[in-house]
């Protein structure tokens, strides 16, 4: 049975939950329904939405957001932050290491051909140091959660992570809609979050800027899944949005068109996938980057958040190996463990993964949002048979997983709450300090009884809330 994050076996509210329990039970289940119906129309008028590839019906969908919290305790918090702290050091150190002397293949505790055969390695990245040594200057790190003192890393995710948008506009419709809870709930901030992530990024950037560095959002543009974040982080830090046709190398400089002239960039945070970040480096056909941005890269007249090849650190495989990452790198064993994974490369994992597919979620390697996965014990019995001819076909290329019991947080209901899986993904900004802010973007199943949380396969998100001791 799942472990309920609010009510305990005797159906009391856990300690977290109890100032948020009494005010809950004093309350019409029917004004609830009408704040639900207010938050949604909230998110509708301000734009809130996000692309699901491939859907006829719309190609811009507003995603769905349950109005109660999710409620961390201070001391669970600290467990948290200790643990996503020390393995985004070693996620880094990782990067740096690869890149450079490739101590940890060296010593025999990562195979060579897991990275010299990895589409996510960079060979142009090999010998490269970005400004102030951070590979992964934003990290989201998505936490499972199997009961009471249980936490376990699902995945990193040390490129692009996308969510957190939704999570300061969940925190400021929760505000605007229930102040009253805020004042009898002693909740951590996070809308300071654009302030930090722009601190942040101006801190790595090259030596001998002209004044305060000029940072701007590279994005592919309005039919991106993730535009709706892309305009919304730029216009929260106050820094330019951009695409690629409005950039250009000049005298060695990355450049912005403005009506004033070319304006020099010193930090890009680039939303644009390695492969179409410069058509000279990369892909000759991509439209969405900028030509030589890589030669003003190497040449240290630029910081490019996060940096080019940094997706090997939350590539499926290498996850299997963060546990030696992380002892290698920190000298201590990982303080948040990993989910046990079987790596499908290796003959003796690949039969087991065949043999109990029902019983298994299983990922692809480069996979995300929730596609390429199947769920064994939701799936039909033609779905397992078909995944298991892909499977057994480019076996490489999967991961498989134990089907976890994730806890459960209720979300409202017509006849009132009812209790649904959930997942958590914390922001970590990474510069000569880590930050990690405190919540993050909770993702809710909404269907009774799925573990899929993924916006773009059905799921919702809450506002998260870490409580002050």
């Amino acid at each position: 049975m799942a472990f309920d994050e609010m009510l305990n076996a005797g159906s009391a509210p856990r300690e977290p939950y109890k100032n948020y329990y009494e005010w809950y039970s004093a309350q019409e289940p029917g004004s609830l329904m009408v704040k639900s119906r207010d938050a949604e129309n909230i998110f509708r008028k301000t734009g809130i939405t996000f692309a699901v590839y491939g859907h006829e019906d719309s190609s811009e969908k507003l995603i769905p957001f349950d109005l109660i919290p999710r409620i961390i305790a201070a001391n669970e918090w600290r467990k948290l932050a200790q643990g996503i702290e020390q393995r985004v050091m070693a996620l880094n150190a990782f990067l740096d290491d690869i890149y450079h002397k490739q101590e940890i293949i060296k010593a025999g505790r990562l195979p060579r051909e897991l990275i010299e055969r990895n589409d996510a390695f960079l060979p142009e990245m090999i010998g490269m140091r970005p400004p102030g040594g951070v590979y992964t200057h934003i990290v989201g790190t998505d936490i499972v959660r199997t009961g009471e003192d249980q936490f376990y890393v699902l995945e990193d995710n040390a490129r692009t992570p996308s969510g957190v948008s939704y999570m300061l506009e969940n925190r400021e419709t929760m505000m605007q809609m229930f102040p009253d809870l805020f004042q009898r709930n002693r909740v951590r901030p996070v809308e300071d979050y654009p302030a930090l992530l722009r601190q942040s990024l101006e801190s790595l950037a090259p030596p001998g800027c002209d004044g305060r560095p000029r940072v701007a959002v590279l994005t592919p543009g309005i039919y991106n899944s993730a535009f709706y974040e892309h305009a919304f982080l730029a216009d929260q830090m106050g820094v330019e949005l951009v695409e690629g046709s409005d950039l250009r190398v000049i005298d060695g400089k990355v450049c912005m068109r403005t009506t004033l002239g070319y304006k020099t960039i010193d930090v890009l945070y680039r939303r644009v996938d390695d492969d179409f970040l410069d058509p000279l480096t990369f892909r000759p056909d991509s439209a969405l980057g900028i030509p030589g941005i890589m030669d003003v890269y190497r040449a240290g007249n630029i910081t490019i958040a996060n940096a080019p090849g940094t997706g090997i650190a939350d590539d499926k495989a290498i996850y299997s190996y963060m546990p030696e990452i992380v002892e290698f790198y920190t000298g201590r064993k990982a303080l948040l463990e990993n989910v046990p994974t079987w790596r499908c490369s290796e003959p003796d994992s690949l039969k087991y993964v065949l043999e109990h597919l029902e019983e298994l979620v299983v990922k692809e390697v480069h996979g995300s949002g929730g596609y390429g996965m199947l769920v064994g014990p939701t799936a039909t019995k033609k779905e397992r048979s078909d995944f298991a001819a892909k499977l057994a076909a480019k076996p490489n290329n999967y991961i498989a997983q134990p089907t976890l019991s994730l806890s459960t947080v209720p979300i409202l209901v017509k006849n009132g709450i009812a209790p649904r899986h959930v997942d958590l993904r914390p922001f970590v900004l990474v510069s000569k300090n880590i930050q990690i802010i405190p919540g993050g973007l909770t993702r809710v199943a909404l269907k009774e009884g799925s573990l899929v949380v993924n916006s773009s396969q059905g799921g919702g998100t809450k506002d998260t809330w870490v409580l002050e001791d």
